[in-house]
């Protein structure tokens, strides 16, 4: 490996900071009362408010204008389809220069699992690639990952939803729960099962349809408020005699599982980077603080308990930051996915982020429990990371079956 960082990398997450400060941060500062006050920042029901949305969608085509919002994007879906460790060196750029910002993140760079020019759109029919791709590229249309469901989270063929065909549609009734973006995307990949006896034998028989969500039968009844916040991303969905034509299919009938796992390898690696870079933002405020703050007539930073907790924050962004490199690497320079390695990567991050914070809140003290150092927010941040895209026990099983099938591989 070469952990030089490639002079066309350093290009995009310099010119991206440039578009950020020119474009993004004035309009942050602008509205900050707006962003920053969650009485304003949301309505009563739970959703973004409305101004916040047109800000948001501002940010996003503004940014595919000047080639970010698409950088990650597949090419044959109008994407520059820049490699994992480009993606992976850029989220760590950002997080860590731009930390906890409402208009950035993830907005100025979709997630390329669930938004965006996202890999699952390959299995699209040309005439609605035709149809809809140049408003999903462009930011002025969003998505949403119908797959999640009450009884279905880690377990993704618990889902229950069903879809049967009606001439040349397909009447999908059913619920989704946490589907992140639902309350505001304009189109769903919406997970259904079509054939119940592959279903059951848990080989095949989930469908994945491309649905607009102003369509008739498809309902956000609600938002999911998340800790410490007075609204939510998420949705919950309520799909009664959803009508859908036979068309709308994305990729092969009854093989809508591969389709759920496109693009989430990439989006594991995405989060992770961010990760890694917002854990270096708050060392460096832990840092700072601890050369400042004196108590006992010395600063904080000469007490061992103080050093002990920096020391141990570098330790982990070090050895998290080196896995990902790692594994960014592998997933360029072998045919085959590194399964394990990806799982180990996105558990150990996310682990990372909180017990970094943690460690920086406590030095900080009562100031660190306040909302003026941003930490609190990065603390919440990095415990819900640990859920979303596998959470930490899905991703230990990943990791352990592959090493009981005989992967101890670690080069």
């Amino acid at each position: 490996m070469n952990f030089t960082v490639p002079e066309e990398t350093l290009e995009i997450i310099n010119g991206l900071k440039q578009f950020i400060d020119k474009r993004v941060i004035p309009l942050e500062e602008e509205n900050a009362e707006l962003l920053y006050n969650e009485r304003n920042y949301y309505l009563e029901n739970g959703r973004r408010h409305p101004k916040v949305e047109r800000l948001r969608k501002e940010v996003r085509m503004a940014s595919a204008e000047a080639g970010f919002y698409t950088m990650f994007g597949d090419k044959e879906l109008g994407g520059e389809e820049l490699g994992p460790i480009t993606a992976l060196l850029t989220q760590e750029a950002i997080a860590k220069s731009y930390p906890n910002r409402k208009l950035i993140d993830p907005v100025v760079i979709p997630s390329p699992f669930t938004n965006g020019i996202t890999p699952v759109l390959r299995g699209l029919k040309q005439e609605l690639k035709d149809y809809y791709l140049d408003g999903i590229r462009k930011g002025e249309k969003t998505l949403c990952f119908g797959l999640t469901e009450p009884d279905a989270g880690s377990d993704v063929w618990g889902i229950k939803t069903k879809a049967v065909k009606v001439n040349n549609e397909w009447v999908i009734n059913g619920t989704k729960q946490w589907i992140t973006n639902a309350p505001y995307a304009d189109y769903c990949m919406l997970f259904a099962v079509t054939n119940p006896e592959l279903h059951e034998k848990r080989k095949g028989g989930i469908t994945c349809f491309f649905v607009e969500t102003n369509s008739e039968g498809f309902n956000v009844d609600s938002v999911i408020p998340v800790m410490g916040e007075l609204g939510g991303d998420a949705g919950i969905i309520s799909i009664d005699q959803l009508r859908v034509p036979e068309e709308n299919i994305i990729g092969e009938l009854d093989q809508g599982f591969t389709k759920a796992m496109h693009g989430i390898n990439n989006g594991r690696l995405g989060m992770s980077g961010k990760c890694i870079g917002s854990a270096q933002w708050a060392l460096k405020q832990a840092i700072d603080y601890a050369n400042m703050r004196k108590t006992f007539g010395k600063t904080i930073g000469e007490h061992q308990t103080i050093q002990n907790m920096l020391a141990e924050s570098a330790m982990d962004i070090y050895a998290a930051r080196n896995m990902a490199l790692h594994c960014a690497w592998k997933i360029e320079n072998t045919k085959k996915q590194p399964v394990k390695e990806i799982s180990m990567v996105k558990a150990y991050c996310t682990e990372m982020l909180g017990r970094v914070y943690d460690k920086v809140i406590q030095i900080h003290g009562g100031v660190g429990v306040s909302n003026e150092l941003k930490l609190e927010a990065g603390y919440r941040y990095a415990r819900i990371l640990r859920i979303p895209d596998g959470t930490s026990e899905i991703h230990r099983r990943t990791i352990a079956r592959s090493l009981l099938r005989g992967d101890l591989n670690f080069n």
